[in-house]
């Protein structure tokens, strides 16, 4: 039986308070793909992350995951299906620990208090969290932080990931060291939509790259995007 397409976006238009930012937006994700979303800022990158997450509802199109309609579904619901996304601005509990934050999200998954901490330290050795797991989120560097967010999205179940412009606050070394992180999930068989500024990252690490800008809010297929690879080896 053929996999259902992690993500599949079709004819948007949305905006704000009746002004279009995106024009007929229609992308697909496949599984273990990573698809990049370049373009100037305003162009309407975090706003197609906005209704593909469902914190915006567009005006016309619709939004499909794992095969499942989720035009209409709130976010919530849609993270049950298995969305996770991160921020441009830090978003987990600062004032908690690493390992609770990731305990939070994995107890909201279900399954039990056991299965969560299992899951928990399942996550901070893959991730190389287990030195900072009983430190304040707070108090650990911006790179650290970015990849708490995406272990805390994979413990509350996520299999499609939207990553907004991860490599903010991160050194080049950091950057490198982020791409060999997402060509890891990427290598599991997670699928990646990755909004980002650093061409490196993106030349690094997507299989496709989508280019919003060329004309306000219309989205085009960037040149040197290659075909998804085998998630099989």
């Amino acid at each position: 039986m053929a996999q259902l397409e992690p993500l599949r976006v079709e004819g948007v238009t949305a905006g704000y308070r009746g002004v279009p930012v995106l024009r007929d937006v229609t992308l697909t994700v496949e599984t273990g793909q990573v698809v990049g979303l370049v373009g100037p800022n305003g162009a309407g990158k975090s706003t197609l992350l906005d209704v593909i997450c469902g914190s915006l509802r567009p005006t016309t199109g619709r939004v499909w995951l794992f095969g499942r309609d989720v035009t209409k579904l709130p976010v919530h619901r849609r993270a049950r299906l298995g969305l996770g996304r991160t921020f441009q601005r830090l978003e987990p509990f600062s004032s908690l620990s690493i390992a609770d934050n990731l305990l939070v999200a994995a107890e909201q998954a279900g399954g039990g208090e056991e299965q969560a901490k299992q899951a928990v330290h399942a996550l901070l050795r893959r991730f190389g969290l287990v030195d900072f797991a009983g430190q304040p989120l707070a108090a650990v560097p911006t790179a650290v932080a970015r990849i708490v967010e995406i272990a805390r999205a994979l413990a509350a179940g996520a299999r499609m990931l939207l990553l907004d412009e991860p490599s903010s606050g991160m050194s080049e070394q950091q950057v490198r060291e982020f791409a060999g992180t997402v060509r890891a999930l990427r290598g599991d068989g997670l699928s990646v939509v990755l909004v980002e500024h650093d061409p490196e990252l993106v030349g690094a690490v997507c299989d496709e790259v989508y280019e919003l800008g060329l004309q306000r809010g219309v989205l085009s297929r960037a040149a040197g995007s290659r075909p998804a690879p085998s998630t099989s080896g």
